[in-house]
């Protein structure tokens, strides 16, 4: 009996320190501003982080102002293949199918196609946009007309995502993909800005990161403005839509985190664009900012809601450093309402 008892004792030891190990929180944050979210989301094996995270952004924008709307990333990702099949059955194959891109691009898909709620178009089951885009490609190539490509393509998308909703109804009323869309984000409500040197401040240039597909052009501004820009827009009740790297080792997902390796030193302007330059800050993923914290040092924290399931310690969203923003920040959206 007692040496059975040791056991329970020290197998309900291990339990807890098991149990300990995986719900423990590694960081200690204070949240000061925390902005309403709509739920976590996965964009799963895709590059459609840039949609998923400016949507993110619009829906917390709606939010705070009392409105509550879910948007569909599918829905933009079907018509992004679509629109990118016409293109490529017409070049014969020169251009490249793609569902990557930067945020700018959710505004002109938006502003094209309209929107749809999550709830109204989503896939069920598992989806691989990467397969779907190379089959995307491989249908563009074996039709020999457009109205062959649409049918053809049209079957593939619709068993691999689901059947496009003919019409849209809320509250009794029935909308447009399009009509909805304007009712929850109009093109010049948000503008994008960037802080880089190799172009005068002031001005907007075209950045030159790969994905920017649609040559979208970026508000150049000294980056003590553009922090100080991103913090006033959370303290004043607006989200902001962040693209940057996450190449560094202190990007941890699994952590929750986002820190530079030397943590004790702000990032001037210039170091900033020699990463840049050097290609040691890329751009590599999009999130929504929608929040401030501390830890116990004091030192600011962002908190992003990402895009990539809720298996972290924050139930999908992280913190990023003061530090890690400024130095790795390619760009930024903001609403235009402040």
């Amino acid at each position: 009996m007692r040496h059975s008892f040791l056991f329970l004792f020290i197998f309900s030891l291990f339990f807890v320190s098991c149990n300990h190990e995986e719900t423990t929180k590694p960081y200690a944050f204070h949240n000061d501003v925390l902005l309403k979210t709509t739920p976590v989301k996965d964009q799963g094996q895709s590059g459609l982080c840039w949609v998923y995270a400016m949507l993110a952004t619009i829906e917390t924008e709606r939010l705070q102002l009392g409105d509550s709307v879910n948007l569909s990333p599918d829905w933009l990702a079907r018509l992004w293949l679509q629109e990118q099949a016409h293109t490529y059955y017409l070049t014969r194959g020169r251009t490249k199918v793609s569902l990557r891109g930067m945020m700018p691009m959710t505004l002109h898909l938006m502003d094209r196609y309209g929107i749809e709620p999550f709830d109204s178009y989503h896939p069920f089951g598992a989806l691989s946009y990467n397969a779907l885009t190379k089959a995307t490609m491989q249908v563009a190539r074996a039709s020999t007309s457009l109205r062959m490509l649409d049918n053809r393509l049209g079957d593939v998308l619709d068993k691999q995502i689901g059947y496009l909703p003919p019409t849209l109804f809320m509250l009794g009323m029935g909308y447009t993909p399009r009509q909805f869309a304007q009712s929850v984000c109009l093109p010049g409500d948000y503008v994008a800005l960037t802080s880089f040197t190799h172009h005068p401040f002031g001005k907007p240039f075209v950045l030159e990161s790969p994905d920017n597909r649609m040559l979208d052009r970026f508000y150049n501004i000294p980056i003590d403005k553009l922090m100080r820009t991103i913090i006033g827009a959370l303290r004043h009740g607006h989200p902001v839509c962040w693209e940057g790297d996450i190449s560094e080792p202190g990007f941890n997902f699994s952590k929750g985190i986002a820190t530079l390796s030397d943590e004790g030193h702000t990032p001037t302007q210039q170091e900033r664009q020699r990463a840049f330059e050097q290609f040691q800050t890329t751009d590599d993923h999009c999130m929504e900012l929608c929040g401030l914290a501390h830890d116990n040092q004091h030192h600011l924290f962002f908190i992003a809601k990402n895009s990539w399931g809720t298996r972290n310690p924050y139930a999908g969203f992280m913190y990023l450093s003061y530090n890690y923003v400024r130095m790795k920040t390619i760009a930024v959206m903001v609403s235009q309402r402040q």
